[in-house]
């Protein structure tokens, strides 16, 4: 949420931001309920303001004069009393339009629609040019009895999933190489967090009320959290943080559930579109600065990188344009590791910078050196998910033979160094 005196005196700008997102907001009609609310928030302040005063005088008065103050202070109570109902149901609809306005994203992000505007920065390592017609994830998998999708949809529904054999070794292998690689890593604090979360923190990081139709929500009210970004991001809601502790980085492990809804007939086959897993996600709290903001955004995707980097995964690195931001985001970087079967990069990691949008909602605030209460900025990226990342792995280590050479950084883990046979 953005402060309200930020878009009173930027209105412009903040259309602007949201015409670049493809985000409908009507700043105009939020700014005129802001104008009735200031008003109407005035004229309480001084009836209450008169009610005080005419105490005392009520207390010191007697007779004609008492009785007149009295009634006088009956018809005000009464006023009032209508003026702060007034206000509450502004207050709901003011709330409601304030928690649409979007985040103003960076001027280096491009124009676009959807994902397939946004803009490749970099890439690396060799895509693969195996000779041989290749098999994808799902082919390979069912032949080496690494996963069975059939008992899984019977189980748990459309999208459901059992990793078998060599399919659970290489996701438990991938465990111990991602928490090796951060769990002593300085300055991050590791942490297993909360998948059934309450509305607050959905809210505060941005998920709801927009993206609520791809949240599980339970008979009790929580929803089912599809990152371990909400919780962790709820973890300091409504307390103030020293600046010295700054910044605070979170290495945070859930498992994670989404509806997909608007994708069902999308990658119906295999286990990169499935609707429960599990991720390991960075999250950071730091000063109000936007080049604090930006270096630890590098930071953060430089570390996933390094991840598939040691995979020997190809890969490639692009910025988001703006159709494709959400509503938080001022900039976000997709990761995307080379699928051979489909000839193209698919998604593998996010890695976003939010600046205080998250932070004023979650009323995340900081004490800096002169004493000053200022919300913190807030980043998170996407450490590794799973199994979405065994697809990549495994079209990218397949063998003319039907073999899967396992990548030398999980060896050890796994306890041989192929999949053999199929």
């Amino acid at each position: 949420m953005l402060d309200i005196k930020f878009i009173r005196e930027n209105k412009e700008i903040i259309a602007a931001g949201a015409k670049k997102k493809h985000i409908e907001i009507d700043i105009n009609a939020l700014l005129t309920l802001d104008d009735r609310r200031r008003g109407l928030q005035l004229s309480i302040d001084q009836k209450r303001a008169e009610q005080n005063a005419a105490s005392d005088l009520i207390v010191k008065a007697s007779g004609g004069e008492k009785e007149g103050l009295i009634a006088k202070m009956s018809e005000l109570k009464k006023t009032l009393q209508l003026e702060e109902e007034s206000l509450q149901d502004i207050l709901k609809e003011w709330q409601k339009l304030m928690v649409m306005v979007p985040n103003v994203p960076d001027v280096s992000v491009p124009e676009g629609d959807s994902d397939a505007d946004n803009q490749e920065v970099r890439t690396w390592g060799n895509i693969p040019n195996f000779g041989f017609e290749s098999r994808s994830h799902t082919e390979l998998m069912l032949a080496h009895d690494m996963a069975d999708f059939e008992r899984g949809a019977k189980v748990a529904g459309f999208r459901g999933y059992f990793l078998k054999n060599d399919g659970a070794r290489l996701e438990w292998a991938l465990n111990r190489l991602v928490q090796d690689r951060f769990m002593n890593r300085e300055g991050f604090t590791p942490m297993v967090v909360p998948s059934l979360v309450r509305r607050e923190p959905f809210v505060g990081t941005g998920y709801l009320p927009q993206s609520e139709e791809d949240l599980y929500r339970t008979q009790d009210g929580e929803y089912l959290a599809g990152t371990a970004e909400v919780a962790t991001m709820g973890y300091y809601m409504d307390e103030i943080l020293e600046k010295k502790d700054l910044p605070i980085k979170f290495f945070s492990y859930s498992p994670c559930f989404r509806r997909e809804a608007g994708s069902h007939g999308k990658d119906t086959k295999g286990i990169f579109r499935i609707h429960e897993f599990v991720k390991y996600e960075q999250v950071v709290l730091c000063e109000a600065s936007h080049e604090e903001s930006v270096k630890i955004h590098e930071e953060i995707t430089a570390n996933a990188e390094a991840l598939l980097q040691e995979l020997k995964l190809p890969y490639r690195v692009v910025v988001n344009c703006g159709g494709d931001l959400g509503l938080g985001q001022v900039k976000k970087y997709d990761i995307e590791a080379w699928m051979p079967s489909e000839k193209k990069y698919r998604e593998t990691h996010s890695s976003s910078y939010f600046h205080d949008f998250q932070t004023r909602r979650l009323n995340i605030r900081y004490r800096d050196e002169s004493g000053t209460l200022r919300y913190a900025h807030s980043l998170n990226n996407t450490a590794l998910a799973m199994p979405r990342i065994l697809c990549q792995i495994v079209e990218n280590y397949q063998k003319k033979d039907g073999s899967i050479e396992i990548p030398e950084v999980l060896r050890t883990y796994v306890g041989k160094d192929a999949i053999e046979g199929a």
